[in-house]
């Protein structure tokens, strides 16, 4: 079951209350603002809750843990309820540790693993404004924005089929949703997000 929890999160819309389009200078305004905050932001910690929703099961599968995040692409996902769990990328390897059982992954060498990657680092720094990559729509409401990102690349819609990505007022991103194209999805909710404090490359070690 545990695999249930993580893997499906690289194999592959929150109700937004009284959302509405964008027009277009609302949109580039937003840009701007994700753009200047992702291109000034060296590290990130936060705590997150991921929900993994599957057809199959009557109840979302829910986990807790951290995220560690150091330009330009290291990153850590430990998972810390209701089990003990932790996915390192660093030099182009997949890095697990399953409570004590060790293994890696080399995605160095699968482009498309690369890319899947790529676009993980980019939604969490909300840096994914790529129309060449993505059909991009944009909501708002009182508090907050909801940017829908819609895969243009076949490959990587085999895998998954959109991304919505919410920011706050500051440009930071609050949530991510990674949607698969059976329907399943990938939630997740930064929380306690703190930007720019110095991260020891111990965090990162394998």
């Amino acid at each position: 079951m545990r695999k249930i929890f993580f893997i499906p999160f690289f194999l592959i819309s929150a109700n937004f209350f009284a959302q509405s389009p964008m027009n277009s200078q609302e949109a580039a305004a937003l840009k701007t603002l994700v753009k200047t905050r992702a291109a000034t932001t060296k590290t990130i910690t936060s705590d997150f809750t991921q929900s993994k929703h599957l057809d199959f099961l009557d109840n979302d599968v829910v986990t807790k843990g951290q995220l560690a995040f150091k330009s330009p692409n290291l990153i850590k996902w430990s998972y810390v309820d209701p089990f003990k769990y932790s996915v390192i990328f660093k030099n182009e390897t997949l890095y697990i540790n399953d409570e004590g059982n060790k293994s890696n992954i080399d995605i160095g060498s699968n482009q498309m693993f690369k890319q899947l990657n790529k676009l993980i680092i980019n939604s969490i720094k909300g840096d994914m404004f790529d129309d060449e990559t993505f059909s991009i729509e944009y909501f708002k409401n009182d508090h907050s924005s909801l940017v829908q990102f819609a895969s243009k690349d076949k490959k990587l819609s085999k895998y998954i089929s959109a991304f919505h990505i919410t920011f706050n007022s500051n440009g930071d991103v609050e949530q991510v949703k990674m949607i698969e194209p059976s329907g399943d999805y990938t939630k997740i909710v930064f929380s306690n997000r703190v930007l720019n404090n110095s991260i020891n490359e111990a965090v990162f070690s394998n």
